[in-house]
């Protein structure tokens, strides 16, 4: 399982509120296209967005379902991306002084071939692409109006 944290100078429910608005996923999630759709009742249990992840045209088309969600401390998501794969994503965020968030973000592979291909290097892919999607989100967040 990858797991990457990151604090972000923002209160939890204005880190969440991203998490809370599916559309914003492409621009802050790596390997995410396009968002195509996202159910209204977002982020609820069970409720869906839908997505192409990768590069045109070999991107893959599928959605992410909401697993568990405490709004606005924890967010799992049943990521689906065949035929590579299904991952469990995890975002969990505590609140820190001074109106700070630690966020905490796992991933892991559950099905599909990806699933098959648990070694070191899958790890450090999946460490270096979430950094990476925890950088953004933190952009997002901190830059976004707090009554949004």
């Amino acid at each position: 399982m990858a797991i990457v944290e990151k604090v972000i100078e923002a209160p939890p429910q204005q880190v969440f509120d991203v998490l809370a608005d599916g559309w914003t996923y492409g621009d802050w999630v790596v390997g995410t296209a396009h968002v195509r759709g996202v159910d209204d009742s977002w982020p609820q249990v069970g409720s869906r967005l839908h997505h192409r992840v990768g590069p045109w045209p070999l991107s893959l088309q599928d959605a992410s379902t909401v697993l568990a969600c405490a709004a606005p401390h924890r967010l799992v998501l049943r990521a689906r991306i065949w035929p590579a794969g299904e991952a469990i994503v995890s975002f969990i965020l505590d609140p820190l002084d001074g109106g700070r968030t630690r966020v905490r973000m796992g991933e892991d592979f559950v099905a599909g071939p990806l699933h098959r291909i648990c070694n070191k290097l899958n790890d450090l892919v999946l460490h270096l692409r979430n950094k990476e999607t925890l950088n953004r989100l933190s952009d997002i967040a901190t830059r976004r109006p707090k009554n949004q």
